[in-house]
């Protein structure tokens, strides 16, 4: 139905396969959702075919058939190997099962392993999570994202289990963010950006170095910026200058299917306006710098002008040390690499309209 709507055929450079546990599928069920993936696009030689994976229930056999089928890369979601903080989150995976799935994946030649830690999470401690770092470390993963804890139970149903009074403090938080940065740090791990780490050898890390990394809503990638085709519940696609999301129930999904028609709950349309405003935060989450003299060229702006109410809001920003104004750039300093969200949230004019919409804290 998709491909009805698509020019021409397209060349795929990147698939990421995720949405919590993608491997739940049986092994007839995930060769047919190749095959037809496959039917309806071409692959480009080197595309990166991602996959998350569940340590509690991948087998070997899962893993090879994942290789036999071209997934190069696997995403694991360890968030924490605390014993007390799994059981806080109804999340069981010992460090033994998640070292044996990476020492499956690596022997069935996956190329690259991504862990997601997350913290803030209840129960969870200074002391448990530099604990938790180490058996990282141990397993050596190419790439990390660490996370912080969204507490959002209105909007997340298994969050309601989760006891309030369990979760860390944002001083608490800020103190395992630091210190998870300098010990991976320390370990060779170059800082991507926002909650990203790699490997120096990594194609991020090296994307860093050539100015050519990029973000999308899977997050940082070294693709340049291109159509994503979204398949699947709740999934965000990017066609042009338009965005759409699927439904995100089960029974409107598949009542949409049965009506033969698109299962799309919105889609957006970006003005001038929006397209200027992705480019300034893009270039601040990526490149740390926005290049004024261009931005001016491109858009007939006088930035100065056009963001003087959010300039004056950045000076704030530049007084901490944190950013660097200047008539020619704006660049996100040293030390103001932790705060690039913040900074790119000036820019985005949505998020002062937006009346009692609730998003996870900075820290």
């Amino acid at each position: 139905m998709v491909k009805q709507y698509l020019t021409e055929r397209e060349v795929v450079s990147q698939l990421h396969l995720g949405g919590g546990t993608p491997t739940f599928l049986s092994e007839d069920e995930m060769r047919g959702l190749m095959a037809m993936l496959r039917e309806h696009f071409d692959f480009a030689d080197d595309a990166e075919i991602s996959i998350e994976i569940d340590p509690r229930t991948v087998t070997t056999q899962t893993l090879q058939l994942l290789a036999e089928l071209g997934f190069n890369r696997t995403s694991l979601g360890v968030q924490d190997f605390d014993e007390q903080v799994q059981v806080a989150v109804h999340r069981i995976q010992p460090y033994s099962m998640v070292e044996q799935c990476i020492n499956q994946s690596r022997a069935v030649g996956f190329q690259s392993i991504n862990f997601d830690l997350i913290y803030g999470l209840p129960k969870q401690s200074l002391e448990s999570f530099a604990r938790t770092l180490d058996q990282v470390i141990a397993l050596s993963p190419a790439r990390i994202a660490l996370y912080n804890y969204a507490h959002l139970p209105t909007r997340f149903k298994p969050q309601r289990r989760i006891n309030e009074v369990d979760l860390p403090s944002a001083e608490q938080r800020l103190q395992i963010f630091l210190m998870s940065l300098r010990r991976l740090l320390a370990e060779g791990y170059v800082y991507i950006g926002l909650d990203h780490f790699a490997k120096p050898d990594d194609s991020l890390a090296l994307a860093v170095k050539d100015k050519s990394l990029h973000r999308n809503f899977q997050g940082y990638t070294t693709r340049a910026d291109c159509d994503l085709v979204a398949l699947g519940l709740s999934s965000i696609g990017k066609i042009g200058a338009s965005y759409v999301q699927n439904l995100r129930t089960l029974d409107e999904y598949y009542a949409a299917l049965d009506a033969g028609h698109l299962p799309v709950e919105k889609g957006f349309h970006l003005s001038q306006d929006d397209l200027l405003r992705r480019e300034i935060i893009m270039d601040l989450m990526c490149c740390t710098t926005l290049n004024i003299a261009e931005i001016e060229a491109k858009y007939q702006i006088s930035f100065a002008e056009y963001f003087h109410d959010e300039l004056e809001r950045a000076r704030f920003y530049a007084d901490e040390g944190l950013l660097d104004l200047n008539d020619a750039s704006v660049s996100v300093t040293s030390k103001g690499r932790m705060f690039v969200r913040a900074f790119s949230m000036i820019f985005d004019h949505y998020l002062s309209r937006q009346s009692g919409a609730k998003y996870s804290k900075l820290i």
